[in-house]
C-alpha cells in the first residue's frame, strides 16, 4: 500500500485551528483539468476560496479531494478540488496558516515515460522575517533609514515565496 501524503491531515489540522479560533479558513488552489470551480473566480490560474462553516455546505476533507458545496453570485455549486492543488490554507484575519509547493504539471510526454512516478511530498520551508519586525543592530544610528512601518487595517495578503 503506498504511502498517503502528510499534506491533507496538515490542511484538516490547520482548518480545525482556524475554527478553533474564530478565525475564517481560506484555501488557495491551482486549477487546471481536475479542479472543479466556478471559472469566472479564477485569474492567473489560482482561485481562493472560502471553506468555513457558514461558506460550505457538506464540506468534506478527505486525502484525494476536498469536496463541497458553496454559493457563487447567489448560485449554488458543487466544487471538487484535487488536495494536490492545494498551494495554501490560512486565516484570512491574520493571514497565518501554512503554504505547500505548487503542482507541477505534467506534459503527455512526461506522463508516459514514467507512469508508477507518484507525486512528491508536500515540501515546507521557512519564510524570512520581514524588514519591520527585524531589531536593529544596538549602537546603530540610521534614524533616517529606518523602513516605513507596516499599515494598520486592510486585509492581509498571502505571499508566495519560490
Amino acid at each position: 500500500m503506498p504511502e498517503v501524503s502528510t499534506k491533507p491531515y496538515l490542511l484538516r489540522a490547520i482548518y480545525e485551528w482556524c475554527t478553533d479560533n474564530g478565525y475564517t479558513p481560506h484555501i488557495a488552489v491551482v486549477v487546471d483539468s481536475s479542479t472543479r470551480v466556478p471559472m469566472q473566480f479564477v485569474k492567473n490560474g489560482e482561485i481562493v476560496l472560502n471553506i468555513s462553516f457558514e461558506a460550505t455546505s457538506g464540506l468534506k476533507m478527505e486525502n484525494d479531494n476536498i469536496h463541497f458545496s458553496a454559493r457563487f453570485g447567489g448560485v449554488s455549486r458543487d466544487i471538487l478540488i484535487p488536495v494536490e492543488n492545494v498551494i495554501a490554507i490560512y486565516a484570512r484575519e491574520n493571514g497565518q496558516g501554512m503554504a505547500f509547493e505548487a503542482p507541477v504539471p505534467a506534459t503527455a510526454e512526461e506522463a508516459q515515460q514514467a507512469p508508477e512516478q507518484e507525486s512528491s511530498a508536500p515540501v515546507l520551508s521557512s519564510v524570512p522575517v520581514s524588514e519591520p519586525e527585524k531589531k536593529p543592530a544596538e549602537g546603530s544610528d540610521k534614524g533616517d533609514d529606518d523602513p516605513e512601518p507596516p499599515k494598520k487595517g486592510g486585509r492581509p495578503v498571502l505571499t508566495r515565496i519560490k
